[in-house]
């Protein structure tokens, strides 16, 4: 089961009773204010507990007035050096409880206790990185089936990972001869002029060797190489392995969205993190 993508006039939102939530994943300004009832009347109809949004700055006064609170920010998100803001509207005060706050942060102090460590970002001897193809596919989706049990989109599917690939996905694949053993995605908002680094995915026989940390350093590259201004993540928050991973690459903390996304079996909390590229 996974969530339906829609237009709401030219934005783009995607809801469902998966992620028990709406989440307006790209605002376009002609449909503000008056989205944000669209977003209420959708959400009240199909009673998810969720409202998520990922904004501009200059949005901030109206969702606050509508009862948003802000989450997380990162500066740089939009093109001229707008900060995104993103925001949680919560129907269901239950959905508002951090219920792991404590390991939440644990995993914080204890990635930024090692963002000033040294970082390996090359390939153990054996493997190699390229970008996936769509002939990759049918491996990959079986890769993101070992290592994620659900998963806020459907990357299971080939057919998925195809489509995504046609239009501003780039993944990327680390190889052990014809065996793949990592994968990750660059996520590009052209218009935006940013990033999200995301789909971060090890086999359990190859963890351990650094391969997230190459596939980074790699994607880092190729998004300056094609001018794109600010990265950012948006990582599961009872990681330790991730947000170590984007700590030590010089990624820094934006903020956390509390039981935000359908992952691992379950509704968890997400932290945001970005960098300038």
């Amino acid at each position: 089961m996974t969530d339906a993508i829609i237009k709401i006039g030219r934005s783009t939102v995607q809801h469902g009773p998966f992620n028990d939530r709406v989440y307006l994943m790209k605002l376009t300004r002609k449909d503000f204010p008056a989205i944000l009832d669209r977003l209420d009347e959708l959400a009240e109809r199909e009673d998810y507990s969720k409202i998520f949004a990922k904004v501009p700055e200059w949005a901030r006064d109206e969702f606050q007035r509508r009862g948003f609170q802000e989450e997380a920010a990162v500066p740089g998100l939009f093109a001229g050096g707008r900060r995104g803001l993103f925001f949680g509207k919560y129907r269901d005060p239950l959905r508002r409880k951090e219920g792991e706050k404590e390991k939440v942060r644990e995993i914080l102090l204890t990635a930024r206790g090692k963002a000033e460590e040294e970082l390996i970002a090359e390939l153990p001897a054996g493997f190699a990185l390229r970008p996936a193809e769509a002939r990759d596919a049918p491996a990959m989706a079986e890769v993101y089936r070992q290592v994620f049990a659900t998963y806020p989109f459907p990357i299971h599917d080939p057919a998925y990972l195809r489509s995504t690939m046609a239009e501003n996905v780039r993944y990327f694949g680390v190889w052990q001869g014809d065996d793949l053993a990592a994968l990750s995605s660059s996520e590009i908002d052209a218009d935006g002029g940013n990033v999200e680094m995301t789909d971060f995915a090890t086999l359990p026989d190859y963890r351990a060797q650094g391969l997230a940390n190459a596939l980074l350093g790699h994607m880092e590259e190729e998004m300056r190489q094609e001018g794109v201004e600010t990265a950012y993540t948006i990582a599961r928050a009872y990681s330790f392995g991730m947000n170590i991973t984007f700590a030590r690459s010089g990624y820094l903390f934006g903020g956390t969205l509390v039981n935000n996304t359908n992952i691992f079996g379950r509704l968890e909390s997400m932290n945001v993190w970005y960098k300038s590229l």
